[in-house]
């Protein structure tokens, strides 16, 4: 393992490294720009880390773009109606963080703008301690950690840890907040991130061109791409449900999910249940003549969904929901968007 006193090299080669290849990405100032004076905008920053929290840049990129094109600042978003900025945000999952998106943005309207301490931001909506650590170093250079799955990977084989993976998280915490550096902590946060990304990837590691290769006791034993050792992922639950498309002349039937639960506030098709065990038995939103049109399958965090999708035309009195012409359809969220493709498609 490598010793404290080397590690301490770890911030000045770190940072040495990033002024020549830190990645250019929208959000980001990079090293010239901050040495010339330019600053981070806190909002492109906190909007930035919503985003990627649990998608990867490339596909989070383009979102990212239309939020800041259509809501250029906080006050502009915070005053956004939320079914605006819920279909805005479809495509990203976890609807969850959607919602407390726009929480966020009103406290912080609310407070006169975003607080530029760790213990003040994690207060707010949808932020946690990664995240606010992140905001703090990178938009107000405060000498905080922000330990992501990449800052996880690299620490787990700099220091070669091989106990049980929730404790040695916390060993790489630690190991984080003591080498932040009182200066660039931002910029010291981003070239973290950046090593993980480009050169610690999870397979295949580039040790011959990473700058800290000699710091590395992983490298040292031969095996860095064995760390970090997690334990093995269990299979994920598979689970059924229906979802309905009922048409009347060139109108569909949309319904608003309820807040709370997956997908919560989201338009969507009219579904069944999705219990954990079981075919659900629940009736359609309407008598009709229900066709089968195929099964669309979808994979959540926790299980991956099968749905069975049927399609009818209306017969009858029309049932509570929103109707809406069916060319307008846009932003439901992927699973209802993939069921829905496959019943209009050719229809």
């Amino acid at each position: 393992m490598p010793g404290k006193v080397k590690l301490k090299e770890l911030p000045a080669r770190l940072l040495a490294w990033y002024d020549g290849h830190a990645r250019d990405l929208p959000w980001r100032v990079s090293p010239a720009d901050r040495t010339a004076g330019k600053r981070p905008d806190p909002y492109r920053i906190w909007l930035s880390e919503i985003i990627l929290q649990q998608t990867t840049i490339p596909h989070g990129t383009p979102y990212f773009h239309t939020f800041t094109q259509r809501w250029p600042d906080v006050r502009a978003l915070a005053n956004s109606r939320d079914e605006e900025v819920m279909a805005a945000w479809a495509g990203l999952g976890y609807y969850a963080r959607a919602r407390n998106l726009l929480k966020c943005a009103r406290e912080v309207v609310a407070l006169g703008g975003f607080p530029e301490t760790e213990a003040q931001l994690v207060k707010l909506p949808g932020i946690g301690p990664y995240t606010a650590g992140a905001i703090a170093a990178i938009a107000f250079d405060q000498q905080a950690a922000a330990v992501d799955g990449n800052v996880d990977r690299v620490f787990s084989r700099l220091l070669a840890l091989k106990g049980e993976w929730q404790a040695e998280k916390k060993v790489i915490a630690a190991a984080v907040r003591a080498l932040v550096p009182a200066q660039r902590p931002g910029e010291f946060a981003e070239a973290l991130m950046d090593l993980g990304a480009t050169i610690c990837t999870p397979t295949r590691p580039n040790c011959l061109i990473c700058p800290l290769s000699d710091l590395c006791a992983a490298r040292a034993e031969g095996g860095p791409e064995r760390y970090p050792m997690k334990p093995a992922k269990g299979v994920a639950r598979v689970r059924q449900g229906c979802a309905y498309v009922l048409v009347d002349g060139d109108e569909v039937l949309l319904v608003r999910r309820p807040d709370k639960g997956l997908l919560g506030g989201m338009l969507a098709l009219p579904s069944t249940d999705w219990p954990k065990t079981g075919i659900p038995d629940e009736a359609p939103p309407a008598e009709a003549d229900w066709q089968a049109v195929g099964d669309v399958r979808h994979v959540f965090t926790h299980f991956a969904l099968t749905l069975s999708v049927k399609r009818a035309a209306l017969n009858g009195k029309r049932p509570d929901g929103v109707w809406t012409p069916i060319r307008d359809v846009a932003g439901l969220p992927t699973v209802f968007a993939k069921a829905f493709r496959l019943a209009t498609t050719d229809a």
